[in-house]
């Protein structure tokens, strides 16, 4: 897995990736207490409102910047969005007023909706072949599991000697540093867009049309509302079992996040070698299944009265929840490349982070307001209903023979078109096969099945 590492280029990219991934989950524990500060035992409602900003302008600036991505440099957009949120971490120690946190929350997240799309339609260019980029993956989802155990660990190993307001000041370090990797990165020239008609609105919503044209798209989006039901289970109710169900210390909260780390990092280290044998099609609906399974397993688990059993098995169930969750996410970038041009990549990565984002700003409220006011087991089986209908759904809506060519016929595009130089002229237009692409030039190809 580490020889995509050699490439110098991806190798900068990924450091930048993993020093920001860093500052972040430094600013989230420094976040937390600056809450305490300012609302004291409002802090919770006041995390919980900067966690629906978060999410929500996720949803709605990856879309607007894709719109405009194209007329900017790839590369001074994600330098530019580091050094953003670097300015909002540096004044995040001044605040004094809960209106200020939610502002800057916005900016900071806005900022980040325009760095993760960037960065994430870059890779594909920086590493062309499948087995390259497959890999990176793994390790990009390894990235972000490291991250939620590492840097609670840091932060509370800084503690110890000083402040959390100096964790901020370890976040703008974290984004200058980013910055600074993204500029040492020599970046691959990115494919010529063509303009689309239509204007702004066209644009910002390019990558959303294509999710909802492309069949294995739009299973791609219940795959998403899947993971969102078990990891707003796990995010938002740990505490809840660890402290309350099952009367167990604070550190064991961090033990069974912990738990589903473990289980998605596993599998995102063995997915590279299993991909290369596998159809992503048959591993993404396999983690879909043993969703459910789990919730199933979940489910018995707290509506079990007692027991020592329960909470080695609770541990074993979120370690399967993060297994499942790697078995879906980390392929996710291998279909959206095989299902956009180079050009429409940008989009397609934003909708993505955009709609993905929308499905967890679904089930976080429902695994909170659920579970507080009817009981875990209700929202454990309220979760695993979500999940299992949208695993349901990608099934039915991704084809069973999704190949990655597809012969078609042009009828509307006159000779010397670039895009017919390897046709051959049929009656009624021109014939030719290539990797399925749902764009412009491919929406009335006769008999393109354009998946």
């Amino acid at each position: 897995m580490l020889t995509v590492l050699r490439n110098r280029t991806y190798r900068h990219l990924f450091a930048a990736q993993v020093i920001a991934l860093v500052g972040t989950g430094l600013a989230t524990v420094a976040l937390g207490l600056l809450a305490y500060d300012i609302a004291g035992a409002r802090a919770g409602s006041v995390l919980g409102t900067a966690l629906a900003i978060k999410m929500a302008a996720y949803v709605a600036i990856a879309p607007a910047i894709a719109a405009v991505a194209h007329r900017i440099p790839r590369r001074a957009l994600m330098v530019g969005s580091d050094l953003t949120r670097a300015a909002v971490a540096l004044t995040l120690p001044f605040v004094d007023q809960v209106w200020q946190v939610y502002v800057l929350i916005f900016a900071l997240q806005a900022a980040s909706a325009a760095f993760t799309p960037t960065f994430q339609a870059v890779i594909p260019d920086v590493l062309p072949e499948e087995r390259d980029y497959t890999r990176a993956l793994s390790l990009s989802r390894l990235a972000y599991d490291l991250e939620s155990l590492f840097s609670p660990a840091l932060a509370a190993a800084l503690l110890a000697f000083t402040t959390y307001n100096w964790l901020f000041l370890g976040t703008v370090g974290g984004f200058l540093a980013s910055a600074a990797l993204v500029v040492s990165a020599v970046l691959p020239k990115p494919a010529p867009v063509r303009e689309q008609p239509g204007g702004a609105y066209a644009r910002a919503t390019a990558g959303s049309r294509l999710f909802f044209r492309v069949p294995r798209l739009r299973a791609l989006l219940f795959l998403n509302l899947a993971v969102a039901a078990a990891s707003a289970l796990v995010t938002v109710n740990t505490v809840v079992y660890v402290r309350d169900h099952f009367g167990r210390s604070t550190g064991d909260v961090a033990l069974a996040l912990g738990a589903y780390g473990a289980g998605s990092m596993l599998v995102a280290l063995l997915l590279p070698r299993i991909l290369d044998r596998v159809a992503d099609r048959t591993v993404m609906l396999a983690g879909a299944t043993l969703l459910t399974c789990v919730f199933v397993a979940v489910a018995v688990i707290t509506g079990a009265s007692a027991g020592g059993w329960r909470w080695p098995a609770l541990l074993g169930g979120w370690a399967a929840f993060g297994a499942a969750a790697s078995m879906i996410l980390t392929p996710t970038g291998r279909l959206i490349r095989r299902s956009a041009p180079p050009e429409e990549r940008t989009p397609a990565f934003a909708a993505q982070f955009s709609l993905s984002h929308a499905a967890w700003l679904i089930t976080y409220p429902v695994a909170g307001w659920v579970g507080a006011s009817a009981g875990l087991l209700a929202a454990v089986l309220v979760l695993g209903a979500i999940g299992l209908a949208a695993g349901a759904a990608a099934t039915w809506l991704w084809p069973a023979r999704d190949t990655d060519e597809a012969a078609h016929v042009h009828a509307g595009l006159a000779p010397g078109h670039p895009h017919l130089e390897d046709a051959v002229e049929v009656p009624g237009g021109w014939r030719h096969s290539h990797t399925r692409v749902s764009d412009g030039l491919h929406l009335c190809a006769a008999g393109a099945g354009t998946r």
